[in-house]
């Protein structure tokens, strides 16, 4: 247990294997959440565990970088839908997986357990489908699974049992391991095979100097068609977990309890700045008359409100010790800038004892009196705005819920007005905006084609205790289905500047990148994604609001200037802290 003492050392012994096993010593290292592909020449891990048990698993995210830094070429720039990249991306992973087992024989139990700590258990992600095809393929190599893992590769093969062209692409791929560029095309085959491409195409793999962006990346908002010559190549640290949407084949979840739609709340989503022009492409939206602004507590009943908040209050419990800490710390920081100050020397007011050696010194001299005058400080407003899309399913909407509970209950403690938001979607692809859409004649290009559902956990003037029973809601099945984010950030922002409060914050809680199946289906690719980024350009630069963002197991900087990302609940503690110290200590 000697390892547990020294977690720095073991850290940084491992950043120096991984420079050391991929034969790269330009690689850079530091201490954060590692992403999946890792950046280009960053290495990134997260202290060593305090836990024997996670070490195997810890090791092998180690071991993972290594070898994709030593056997993957950053050539490649692939031209796939989404669903199709994650899918593409993660046969390239389980590749140098294969390959570095076969060298380094001892970091397959490692690779292994690494694999059985990722989320795959939302078998309506596609993230799961992904996951799943990596396993297919370390299976096809003759790397022997265990435990969970088995389970998933069963569902991969039950669901494409019939499907005999499977064993033929499964050959080609074992036999072109070695080989990058025939991988890749023998990978478009397994893409149509199980039916997320029709064809084909020669041009779906272009040789560039440009890494692969994982799908979901915007490091790049300019053009980027412009030559390698005139730029450097991005340097991107996007997550295929940023990608969590549902195929086309998933079926609509039964729609929740109808809530009750505020009109004058739905007004707000006319920001005065909503049509922006992105690559001549002009966002629109086709039909709000659907959309809904909702109260929380009229997403549920009070005997359902009841388990969904005792459900969250189980997930913090584990967790009381650190959020004490935080929340203690959090309001002596607070405090601290509201703290008095004293006049002295008044004619009247609190005697002040300090000075009456003057008096006995000199009958004479007059008694000095003091006042407390408190110090000026900013009034304050905090909105979160956190994501409720069918991608934050499980782990990722426990960690969101927590997160909120802390920042919430701490800032109203130091009374500082806080409001609690979500956002999502009515339906999966689409629902009545699309069925008017189609009774209209199928438009090209009809812009956002859904119906947004605009969530009030918390209005700013609520109370707190009232209000807080309700923010079980956001755990309930059914509501988590597609997230707009561009447009929820509109109805946050709007709702924060109308508001009279010298210094208004917008923290954003999200996993990715806006996905909504319908929309993208009918315009390009980057429809929702290209709006999201411009939104956020303009707050950040043109706005009064000061907007952060929390990642929850994804990295978002490559969306907000100002991010942070918390992959597990034992990190809420400090990395929050340290947040929040820096954002109030402005």
């Amino acid at each position: 247990m000697s390892w547990v003492k020294h977690r720095d050392k073991l850290h940084e012994a491992a950043l120096s294997s991984i420079k050391s096993i991929s034969r790269n010593k330009n690689i850079s290292s530091k201490n954060g959440i590692p992403q999946r592909p890792p950046s280009p020449n960053q290495a990134t891990l997260t202290s060593a565990p305090r836990s024997t048990k996670d070490l195997p698993s810890w090791r092998g995210e180690a071991d993972f970088q290594s070898f994709w830094y030593l056997f993957h070429k950053t050539k490649a720039d692939v031209d796939l839908s989404v669903p199709a990249k994650v899918v593409f991306n993660e046969l390239e992973m389980s590749r140098v997986e294969i390959l570095g087992s076969n060298y380094y024989v001892g970091s397959k139990r490692n690779i292994d357990e690494h694999l059985r700590g990722l989320n795959i258990s939302d078998k309506k992600s596609p993230h799961y489908l992904a996951l799943c095809s990596n396993l297919w393929l370390k299976d096809a190599a003759g790397i022997k699974l265990s435990g969970s893992l088995k389970e998933h590769l069963k569902d991969f093969n039950k669901t494409h049992i019939t499907n005999k062209e499977l064993n033929k692409i499964k050959n080609n791929l074992i036999s072109c391991l070695e080989d990058q560029d025939q991988f890749e095309k023998v990978s478009l085959e397994f893409l149509k095979s199980i039916k997320l491409i029709k064809s084909i195409k020669d041009n779906h793999i272009e040789d560039k100097e440009n890494t692969i962006e994982p799908p979901g990346s915007t490091n790049n908002i300019e053009d980027e068609t412009k030559s390698s010559n005139d730029s450097e190549p991005a340097d991107t640290e996007a997550s295929l977990d940023d990608l969590n949407i549902d195929f086309e084949n998933i079926e609509q979840t039964p729609e929740m309890a109808k809530g009750t739609s505020i009109d004058e709340e739905i007004d707000v989503l006319d920001y005065p700045n909503n049509d922006y022009t992105l690559s001549n492409d002009k966002y629109s939206i086709f039909t709000k008359e659907y959309d809904e602004v909702i109260d929380a507590k009229d997403l549920t009943t009070p005997d359902e409100a009841i388990r969904l908040r005792a459900q969250l209050d189980n997930l913090i419990k584990p967790h009381q010790t650190t959020i004490g800490k935080l929340a203690n710390r959090l309001q002596r920081l607070l405090l601290a800038q509201q703290n008095t100050s004293w006049n002295y020397n008044l004619e009247e007011g609190m005697l002040d004892t300090a000075r009456l050696h003057r008096v006995v010194a000199k009958p004479g001299y007059p008694l000095s009196f003091k006042q407390e005058t408190e110090n000026k400080f900013k009034d304050t407003i905090v909105t979160l705005l956190i994501d409720n899309s069918g991608s934050m399913r499980g782990r990722s909407i426990s960690l969101a819920a927590i997160c909120t509970d802390i920042i919430g209950s701490t800032l109203e403690r130091c009374q500082i007005k806080t409001e609690i938001l979500g956002f999502t979607t009515k339906n999966w692809k689409g629902g009545d905006s699309k069925q008017k859409w189609m009774r209209q004649g199928s438009q090209i290009n009809p812009g956002r084609l859904n119906d947004i559902r605009h969530i009030i956990y918390k209005s700013a003037d609520n109370n707190w205790r009232r209000s807080r029973k309700h923010f079980g809601a956001m755990l309930r099945e059914g509501l988590l289905k597609e997230n707009i984010d561009g447009e929820a950030l509109i109805w946050s922002h709007e709702r924060l500047i109308k508001r009279t409060e010298d210094r208004k914050i917008l923290i954003v809680i999200s996993d990715g990148a806006p996905v909504d199946d319908s929309t993208l289906s009918v315009n390009n690719e980057e429809y929702l994604d290209n709006h999201l980024k411009k939104i956020i350009f303009e707050i950040e630069n043109d706005s009064s609001v000061e907007l952060q963002a929390i990642g929850i197991g994804h990295d978002v900087t490559k969306y907000y200037e100002n991010a942070i990302t918390i992959n597990r609940a034992e990190e809420l503690g400090e990395v929050l802290l340290d947040q929040l110290t820096k954002l109030f200590k402005n």
